[in-house]
């Protein structure tokens, strides 16, 4: 048995292992939000309960929630909602929902495009875009 030759092969599969995991680290969902020309970046990783993820507070104008639900393995939907910030309560103006099949890639790619909301009385716009990666096959 050519020892030597077996050790390469092992150290190759160690380090093509190790490379597949740096690569496809975990999901992660990035979105833009740009409310009167200041920019967030929410990132969002996997979850199993969606419901504890709180909404991010944008220019006191909005409020923007993104959820990634599932594991690092799998991810089973996307969520994303977008919220008028009113004196009452909050009013959702937009809901959209992402499903698989997502593209698996390491590097970021446009889930959503850009989207451009408008609503209360001074039609106030609120525009994001969202990147997803890490997504393995």
């Amino acid at each position: 048995m050519d020892y030597p030759r077996l050790n390469s092969f092992a150290v190759l599969g160690l380090a093509s292992l190790f490379f597949h995991h740096a690569v496809f680290a975990a999901p992660l969902l990035r979105c833009h939000v740009s409310y009167a020309g200041t920019t967030q970046v929410i990132e969002t990783m996997p979850v199993a309960d969606p419901y504890p993820v709180p909404s991010v507070d944008i220019g006191g104008r909005f409020r923007f929630k993104a959820v990634m639900v599932g594991s690092t393995a799998r991810i089973e939907r996307i969520l994303l909602y977008a919220y008028l910030d009113a004196r009452t309560q909050p009013i959702l103006i937009q809901e959209a929902k992402y499903l698989p099949p997502f593209k698996a890639s390491a590097m970021p790619y446009p889930l959503t495009g850009e989207q451009h909301l408008y609503a209360g009385p001074a039609e106030r716009e609120l525009i994001y875009n969202c990147t997803l990666q890490g997504v393995r096959p």
